[in-house]
């Protein structure tokens, strides 16, 4: 099966219904945005905001650029300081959160999955590997150029495949690359 190509100049950004920041959906998999079993996204932040409530819903969020912000949920179950570039941070839509910027704008990278029909994981790649896939795999260029199998990316490009495939091994073609991998598969949890 053949990879979609993404390419994040190319996706409109929507404003979010707080005001508070714009989004790019890069895809997503069920019967609606609205409805989705997965949703794979990037936000650009520009204010504090509240983060809507998902119930059922698991989601991964990773700063890409910025200073980040801090996650405080209101019943002070959560508390996260989001400020590390590329490493992911796995909570639950159940859970209100409020985001507080640091000191700025910041975007950040966000898988979103219904709790008893998918599961994700979110690797953060800088050195060759042999990726195991998923039920669906997105690859997405941060820095440098890669090459995954024959195909390039390059920075704001991406790979999805919607559907199994292979064991696929990935390469930087320079030293400051990275990579976001991320593994969507059903959840066969009982």
């Amino acid at each position: 099966m053949s990879a979609e190509r993404i390419d994040l100049r190319h996706i409109a950004q929507k404003p979010w219904k707080n005001g508070a920041g714009l989004t790019r959906e890069i895809a997503f998999g069920g019967a609606s945005a609205a409805d989705f079993d997965w949703r794979l996204s990037i936000a650009e932040v520009d204010r504090d905001a509240p983060f809507s409530h998902l119930p059922g819903v698991d989601r991964c969020i990773t700063l890409l650029t910025g200073p980040g912000m801090r996650l405080r949920s209101c019943d002070g179950t959560v508390a996260h300081r989001l400020t590390a570039a590329l490493a992911p941070f796995h909570f639950s839509g159940d859970v209100a959160l409020n985001a507080t910027l640091v000191s700025g704008a910041c975007s950040d990278f966000n898988v979103m999955t219904r709790r008893g029909r998918f599961r994700s994981e979110v690797e953060v790649h800088r050195t060759a590997a042999s990726l195991s896939p998923g039920d669906v795999t997105l690859l997405l260029c941060v820095s440098g150029r890669w090459l995954a199998g024959a195909d390039a990316i390059d920075p704001l490009q991406g790979l999805l495949w919607r559907a199994p495939l292979r064991a696929l091994d990935i390469r930087p073609t320079a030293a400051d690359a990275s990579l976001l991998h991320v593994r969507l598969c059903h959840d066969r949890t009982p």
